[in-house]
């Protein structure tokens, strides 16, 4: 799979404070119907963003129609617990989501994420509570240097797995990081 290469944003901040953040609310079971990546966005939340009758909420941090310049999600602790499943990165990158931030994120909703075009990114706890306590702030994420800038000028650096690094620096996932070496794979194999 391909994604948009994800070599430095600058976006605001949409923040959800609350810990646990499962993937259950991430995307709810009942829209684990596909194994396309696109069109899910419009689930992605989905009951924290519609009524049992889905009509939109009046009471939801998130914008109607996408994240648009609010492309960095910062949540709580323990973002991401819960079953594994690929929807949930494909659910917010596809709704507009480019990185989330927290103090903890799950291990397999980490992995599932970078794999998938999202940028994860951990950061020490004090980090996190500035982040927390002003929404909406305009960041700026270097995957290049593997900074996080925020609003007043502080460098945050953040670590990230190098193989993972390089998909998204590149705009690949795994796999399309090896197709894109074929020609040196069956070169090697011929030698």
């Amino acid at each position: 799979m391909q994604h948009e290469p994800f070599r430095r944003l600058e976006a605001r901040t949409l923040v959800l404070p609350q810990a646990n953040i499962d993937t259950d609310q991430i995307i709810p079971a009942r829209f684990l119907t596909t194994t396309e990546r696109s069109g899910l966005g419009r689930a992605a939340f989905y009951d924290w963003r519609f009524t049992d009758d889905d009509q939109p909420r009046n009471d939801t941090p998130f914008p109607r129609s996408g994240a648009g310049d609010r492309q960095v999600l910062v949540a709580g602790p323990n973002f991401g617990c819960g079953s594994s499943r690929e929807h949930a990165p494909w659910a917010l990158y596809d709704y507009g989501f480019r990185a989330v931030v927290s103090s903890d994120i799950a291990d397999i909703f980490k992995s599932n994420a970078l794999k998938n075009g999202l940028l994860a990114i951990e950061v020490e706890p004090e980090v996190h509570r500035r982040l927390l306590d002003q929404p909406g702030m305009t960041v700026a994420i270097d995957l290049e240097t593997c900074t996080l800038q925020l609003e007043d000028g502080t460098q945050v650096p953040f670590p990230v797995e190098p193989f993972a690094r390089r998909c998204l620096l590149d705009g690949r996932d795994p796999l399309g990081h090896i197709l894109a070496h074929e020609a040196d794979i069956a070169a090697f194999e011929a030698a």
